[in-house]
Order: structure tokens, then C-alpha cells, then sequence
């Protein structure tokens, strides 16, 4: 039986996809990947302006703060359905005072614009959430590549948000992960596969592809202790509707 997935956030222009990429979008359909969504830019686009099944969030990343992106030019493109990935992290160096002030705008434009956000966060989650809390409690948003604790769990459904899991809930480690994955609520959950990064167990190692997110999907099914059918149907019209498809 082939099953009703959603891949929540990919990044299909990615140029690790450049020698292969329609053979990975087939791929994907053949897994029974029903939507991608594509975070990126013009090269995203372009591919959803090619595929009806492909949808797009646009933003500034938190990392690319010094790169120009004039986000409202792609605002009101009928496949542009979020604005993402944004967010803060720490990770890799770049200031605070130079993240926020993006952070902050581009919660502005998606106010105006009245469209999701899908939030990155790395080593700044109490920073993130204080934002969120503030700017962004109540309206529709994702937290991408979720891999608290059930504690960090509840901070983001307190304030109405979605939790997007992807390859990390199957790895052996991910104990706490997936304890968090058991008490989402299931209107409030997605898939994603974040690829080409972060392939899923039994591809860790290898490039990631949307249609790896079956792999994630078997294992947060085994965790909710629901047939993986019944958890792709509810994640899959999670996406339709966060993302009004």
C-alpha cells in the first residue's frame, strides 16, 4: 500500500541535487510523497512553477544575514505558501545583533502578508521562543527540525505552533525525541526531511531525499504506536491545511 506522505521542508535547488534532481523529485512520488515544500528562493520556484506538487517557503535564513533577499518581491506568488526558513542560531557565530533585527522584519512581512512562518533554531532556543512569544503566539508557524524534549514540546504547542519532525527521530540516540514525538498532538504534527541534510537511519551518512521521509514516518509511528498509514494520512492533511493546498 503506498502511503499518503508530506515532505514539510527540503531543499530541492540545493546543488547536491544538480546532477539528479528530477530523478529525486520521481522518487519521491514513487515513496507516495504527495507535496514537497521547498524552502529556497528564485531556483525554488522555478521548480514548483514546474511542478504542481511542489510548494515553496521563502525567507532569510539566520546564517545568511549579510546575503540580500528582497523577501516581499516573492510575495504573492500562488505557490509561495510560507515565509522560512528564519529564525536565530548561534551555532555558527554569527552575532545576535545581527540575526534579530532580520528575525524581526521577516515576522513583519509574513504578518502583512498573512502567511506561516517556519522557524529555524539552533543553540538559541530561549531567545527564539521569548520572540515567538511576544511577536508570534497564536498564529500559524512551524518549528523545523524539532529535536527537544517533551518540556520544549509543550512550550511550542502553548503557543499554538506545529512540530516538524524529520531524520533525527530514527536515530537509536533520539530516545528523548521520540518521547516528545508520542505527546504531539496529531493535528499539530508534520514531516519533513531537511535534505539534503540529515538522512534519516537507514541512510544516515548519505545525501537525503524527500522520499527518505517514509523512514521518519515508520519510526514516529512506531513510537505513537499507530499504523504509519494512519500517521501519514494526519500529517499530510496537516500540511493542506497549515499551508492551505
Amino acid at each position: 500500500m503506498t502511503l499518503d506522505l508530506v515532505d514539510s521542508h527540503c531543499h530541492l535547488d540545493d546543488e547536491q541535487f544538480d546532477a539528479d534532481r528530477a530523478a529525486v523529485i520521481d522518487r519521491a512520488c514513487e515513496a507516495g510523497v504527495k507535496h514537497m515544500l521547498a524552502i529556497g528562493a528564485d531556483g525554488a520556484i522555478a521548480l514548483a512553477e514546474q511542478y504542481p506538487f511542489i510548494f515553496v517557503a521563502v525567507g532569510i535564513h539566520p546564517n545568511e544575514t549579510a546575503t540580500f533577499l528582497d523577501v516581499k518581491r516573492f510575495l504573492g506568488h500562488p505557490k509561495v505558501k510560507a515565509i522560512g526558513e528564519i529564525g536565530l542560531d548561534y551555532h555558527w557565530g554569527v552575532p545576535k545583533e545581527t540575526q534579530m533585527p532580520v528575525f524581526l522584519n521577516q515576522l513583519e512581512i509574513a504578518e502583512e502578508a498573512q502567511l506561516p512562518i517556519v522557524i529555524h533554531t539552533r543553540d538559541a532556543w530561549t531567545d527564539t521562543l521569548d520572540v515567538l512569544r511576544v511577536h508570534w503566539r497564536g498564529k500559524p508557524c512551524v518549528v523545523h527540525c524539532f529535536t527537544g524534549n517533551a518540556e520544549q514540546a509543550h512550550e511550542c504547542l502553548d503557543l499554538g505552533f506545529y512540530l516538524a519532525l524529520g531524520g533525527v527521530a530514527t536515530f537509536p540516540k533520539s530516545t528523548e525525541l521520540r518521547e516528545a514525538a508520542r505527546i504531539i498532538p496529531a493535528d499539530r504534527l508534520l514531516l519533513e526531511t531537511d535534505a539534503p541534510y540529515l538522512a534519516p537511519a537507514p541512510k544516515r551518512g548519505k545525501r537525503n531525499e524527500p522520499a527518505f521521509v517514509q523512514y521518519t514516518a515508520q519510526a514516529i509511528a512506531d513510537a505513537r504506536g499507530i499504523p504509519v498509514e494512519e500517521l501519514a494520512a494526519q500529517t499530510t492533511a496537516n500540511f493542506e491545511r497549515l499551508f492551505n493546498i
